[in-house]
């Protein structure tokens, strides 16, 4: 693979500037982006030297700290778009991006990937990372979906099924749009690495498969669990 320099990714810092220069003005929000990128940095940073000693010694104790650190991160992000929220609702975002990532998660490294050692962190923990992240984003649209939905039609079946379809939009679009207008990040990846398109191919077959069903799964938990804060 060719490697990228921190000074190469100095370019890609242009277009951001025009980006950030648009947001300030448009938006009157001068710290959000600088702060995100900042965070970004930083944690990856900080990540890329944990995952090189987990990676080294497969040590079964890390791995579930850092999955259950993802989790509880994953839960609180979550419900960043809802204005009024409570520890109730925190509790709920984490228990739905736990069992609809958890299962998909199973049927990933114990079914399709089959591997020898399941809680292999080489495959683990970039997989739950993807699952955890996309289940977070889903659940994230239905929570800020359904709260408006349910303020206007106060009708708890109605902003049901109209934040389970909104929230399930960015995955299905990515599903008619993968191969004719995006090569998707995981393919490139291993495309650049040598690796066989076709192999390539497979493996992200298993990975939109799976951010469908952990989205699809983790917002219908969410939304289900909602039903007696809003029926009861």
């Amino acid at each position: 693979m060719y490697e990228i320099s921190f000074f190469d990714l100095i370019y890609i810092t242009i277009p951001l500037f025009v980006v950030f220069y648009i947001y300030q003005k448009w938006s009157h929000d001068s710290r959000t982006i600088p702060y995100a990128l900042a965070r970004m940095f930083l944690q990856l940073i900080l990540i890329g030297y944990v995952l090189t000693y987990i990676f080294e010694t497969k040590d079964f104790f890390y791995i579930v700290l850092i999955l259950t650190f993802m989790l509880i991160v994953a839960g609180v992000i979550a419900m960043r778009p809802v204005a009024h929220k409570d520890r109730g609702l925190y509790l709920i975002s984490f228990i739905s991006i736990f069992i609809g990532g958890v299962i998909t998660l199973a049927f990933v490294i114990g079914g399709v990937l089959n591997l020898p050692l399941w809680y292999e962190p080489r495959f683990l923990i970039p997989l739950a990372g993807m699952i955890f992240a996309n289940s977070m984003n889903s659940v994230s649209i239905a929570a800020e979906r359904f709260s408006m939905e349910y303020k206007r039609e106060d009708n708890y079946m109605t902003a049901r099924n109209i934040a389970y379809k909104a929230s399930l939009i960015p995955n299905i679009n990515m599903l008619f749009a993968v191969g004719l207008v995006s090569i998707p990040g995981m393919m490139t990846g291993q495309i650049l690495s040598g690796v066989s398109p076709i192999i390539a191919v497979k493996y992200q077959i298993m990975v939109m498969c799976m951010i469908l069903a952990s989205g699809g799964l983790s917002t219908a938990v969410y939304l289900k669990l909602l039903q007696r804060r809003h029926n009861g």
